[in-house]
């Protein structure tokens, strides 16, 4: 083999499965995120002050939450394309999703409705899928499967 051939790593089934069901869970973050921004939640079972907070949100929270959705969703494309620039996009979601998290955490007026067990199972379930994801397309870089 000379200098110009690349060795061609078959792809794993894996790959595909994970790529298909983190494309259908981003799927959820994005139709959420763009749900929020163009004023569509009226009328979804959101009670007035859980209107009130997500339309409140201050221009980098919003940043932050949009590179958090965006960067998994192209993540997963990326993904199911064995591009090694699914590392970089699944990065850019754990940094929107600090962004995220420490406004909603630490700055933000929760409603007492958002204050719930299952609100906060919610929000570690995000985190370990974005964490796993992140270390998954890491993994199949380093394997040569992502190029």
């Amino acid at each position: 083999m000379n200098a110009t051939t690349e060795e061609r790593v078959s792809t794993p089934w894996h790959l595909w499965v994970i790529g298909v069901v983190s494309l259908l869970w981003n799927s959820g973050g994005v139709i959420s995120y763009t749900m929020t921004e163009l004023g569509k939640l009226e009328g979804m079972g959101f009670t007035s002050a859980e209107l009130t907070f997500f339309s409140s949100f201050p221009a980098w929270a919003v940043a932050t939450w949009a590179l958090g959705v965006w960067g998994c969703f192209f993540g997963s494309i990326a993904l199911l394309l064995r591009s090694k620039f699914a590392v970089l996009l699944f990065s850019f979601s754990i940094i929107g999703l600090i962004g995220t998290t420490v406004y909603q955490q630490l700055i933000a007026d929760l409603p007492e409705s958002m204050q719930t067990i299952g609100q906060n199972l919610f929000a570690a379930v995000i985190w370990v899928i974005t964490i796993a994801l992140f270390i998954y397309a890491s993994r199949m870089k380093r394997a040569g499967v992502l190029r």
